[in-house]
């Protein structure tokens, strides 16, 4: 019913502090995967019922919602960040791994 909560959440946290991290750290590729994810599970569940567009918004209390947003929403999160920084080093070796052949390629040259 909430499980979408966490990873908005920490979407929210990246997006205001986008400048606090350095350009090679890719923050917008995290931030695309958060709000997608959020977006994705927040459509699925207004779908089933599961959230209504009219306050109180949410159709199952507080201790219904914690468990699935432990349950659910942690792992989700979890495997986003993840998934983000094994992205993040590939791109980042496969960056430097470039900027070596070209050293090379200019010194044989």
């Amino acid at each position: 019913m909430a499980c979408f909560i966490l990873p908005m959440s920490l979407g929210i946290i990246t997006l205001i502090a986008k400048k606090a991290f350095p350009d090679r750290m890719h923050i917008e590729w995290l931030n695309m995967m958060l709000w997608g994810a959020s977006i994705m599970l927040a459509v699925e569940h207004v779908a089933h019922g599961e959230i209504m567009l009219i306050p109180p918004f949410l159709t199952a209390g507080i201790p219904e919602i914690l468990p699935e947003m432990l349950a659910v929403g942690g792992p989700m999160t979890v495997f986003s960040v993840s998934a983000w920084a094994a992205m993040v080093m590939i791109n980042n070796r496969f960056l430097a791994g470039l900027s070596a052949v070209n050293v090379q390629r200019t010194v044989n040259y």
